[in-house]
């Protein structure tokens, strides 16, 4: 059973997070917590061809869409906490772009709820990604892709 009373923080910023910290808050103090999920998303080198990925959002509209979807998660599965961290600006290969932590007294719930996260932070999220190449070309803007739409969609059947 869901708890919708469960406390989550998200944050959307500029600045490079650590996991283990991020986790540490999460969890400090807790006796409730048997799992903890995390996902790290980092920015890859596209076959060394990147120089950065820029991401740009709405400050404010960003931060609404992303706690309407952690709402929605606490809601669906009984997870006793929930980080979300986003980051923008440029970000050169290999560093975090984001950060899903789910806690949960048990495995299955808090893995489905940070799937369920990545999912629609992917498909739904307000960002807008360009990418800068390292032979100083005019980058482009990254397209939505197919997959990560039908990865999505899973969520509406259940």
């Amino acid at each position: 059973m869901a708890n919708s009373t469960t406390e989550y923080t998200v944050r959307v910023q500029a600045e490079d997070f650590d996991v283990l910290t991020e986790t540490e808050i999460l969890t400090k103090g807790r006796k409730d917590v048997g799992a903890i999920v995390t996902f790290t998303g980092l920015c890859r080198d596209e076959g060394g061809t990147l120089e950065a990925l820029e991401l740009e959002h709405y400050p404010g509209m960003a931060e609404a869409q992303i706690s309407k979807f952690a709402q929605q998660a606490v809601e669906r599965w009984p997870i006793t906490g929930l980080t979300i961290i986003h980051r923008f600006g440029k970000i050169p290969p290999g560093e975090n772009i984001v950060l899903v932590i789910a806690t949960s007294p048990h495995r299955r719930a808090a893995f489905e709820a940070a799937d369920f996260l990545m999912d629609f932070l992917k498909t739904q999220a307000p960002f807008w990604k360009k990418e800068h190449l390292k032979d100083a070309s005019e980058g482009t803007w990254v397209e939505a892709k197919a997959a990560d739409d039908a990865d999505a969609a899973r969520w509406n059947e259940e």
